[in-house]
């Protein structure tokens, strides 16, 4: 197979995952609109460097499972350094997401949700990645260590501290979370 059919395989790939990585940018950031920044970034990125990448054997030729870490990996890059360029994410959020009252039934689902995000948004970026990729992306320990190039045991401890502080920050039992 030439290389152009490898371009074409992969780009393919990449545009399957993009569900998967603009989920994981959503739960990172304080709105939609960055997610989607942030999202565009990575994937350009991935364009720019698929010269480079290769499938490795472990893949068993899988386009899509060989680039899912890679893909969370450049889009973990891309939020941090959106992060630090804009270090506005706290009042962002606060202003994007006033605080409700005197909600209905019908309208609690939608307030908890809220209050996940405000929660998550103050996790320090490293506990909330560390929740995204082992929570929301159901990626395990060891691959989430991998995406973040972290051991093993620094993402167990991350995941962890995570869902004590987002537990707290909810008012529910640590066993509500896990």
């Amino acid at each position: 197979m030439d290389r152009q059919d490898d371009d074409t395989r992969l780009r393919a790939a990449i545009a399957q995952l993009l569900p998967e990585f603009r989920a994981a940018a959503r739960l990172l950031t304080a709105s939609r609109a960055e997610a989607d920044d942030v999202v565009q970034d990575a994937v350009i990125r991935m364009l720019h460097g698929l010269d480079s990448f290769v499938i490795g054997a472990e893949h068993d030729g899988d386009v899509v499972s060989a680039l899912r870490p890679w893909g969370l990996a450049v889009l973990r890059n891309a939020f941090r350094e959106a992060y630090r360029r804009r270090k506005r994410e706290r009042e962002h959020l606060e202003a994007a997401l006033p605080a409700e009252q005197g909600q209905s039934g019908g309208q609690e689902t939608v307030a908890r949700m809220r209050d996940l995000a405000r929660a998550l948004a103050v996790l320090p970026p490293a506990l909330r990645e560390a929740l995204v990729l082992v929570g929301a992306q159901g990626l395990s320990h060891e691959q989430a260590a991998a995406v973040c190039d972290v051991p093993v045991g620094t993402m167990k401890a991350r995941v962890s501290r995570a869902r004590r502080q987002l537990a707290k920050a909810l008012a529910h039992p640590l066993e509500a979370v896990t």
